[in-house]
């Protein structure tokens, strides 16, 4: 994928988030105002709610990763509280553990790692985002890690990733990313451990 295709793509993805979180936020607000009427009890409400936060949480975590991104600094407590909302009902934590703030595009690599990682931990475990001096790592631990071989290979290889599936993208986006901020991906797999550095 061409420099110019992968910048219309996260125009496409900040165009997609920007248009799905007004409505969004439109019927949070309205439950809400139900809820300040005191008649929406319910495990039926708990859903909707739960839903709706859950969505919410999602779109602003894609804008991050998939949205364009510039040197625009994304404080700690933005970052953190996407990371919450998202792991809300998850079997997998995720721990932000850099202080301060950090370039937009810098936190997109680190949310694209973090999907990365993900796909190895179908059975939960806790992922950890760091940066120290301007190097990231971010480590998956888990019990049970499946790992997809060829798709890890597509993050250190020079090559466009060939063969992803849309729940894979970013494995073909990372490194692509990355290269436009002159850093190369590196990994490190274990039995419990991924690792991906930047």
């Amino acid at each position: 994928m061409g420099e110019s295709n992968v910048n219309l793509a996260a125009l496409i993805g900040s165009r997609i988030c920007h248009d799905l979180i007004s409505p969004i936020g439109a019927i949070n607000n309205g439950l809400e105002l139900l809820g300040m009427g005191g008649n929406t009890q319910g495990p039926e409400m708990d859903l909707i709610s739960d839903s709706v936060g859950n969505a919410g949480a999602r779109i602003r975590f894609f804008r991050i990763a998939y949205g364009a991104a510039s040197e625009q600094p994304v404080g700690r407590a933005e970052v953190v509280g996407v990371l919450q909302d998202l792991s809300t009902g998850s079997r997998l934590v995720t721990q932000w553990a850099s202080q301060g703030s950090h370039p937009r595009s810098e936190v997109r690599l680190a949310f694209l790692a973090l999907q990365c990682c993900e796909t190895a931990m179908p059975f939960g475990g806790t992922v950890h985002l760091m940066c120290d001096a301007g190097k990231w790592m971010i480590m998956g631990t888990a019990d049970k890690l499946k790992i997809d071989t060829a798709l890890w290979s597509n993050l250190t290889s020079s090559e466009n990733a060939q063969n992803v599936t849309p729940a894979q993208v970013q494995f073909a986006l990372l490194p692509l990313y990355a290269a436009e901020l002159g850093r190369a991906v590196s990994t490190d797999i274990t039995a419990k451990n991924v690792t991906i550095r930047f």
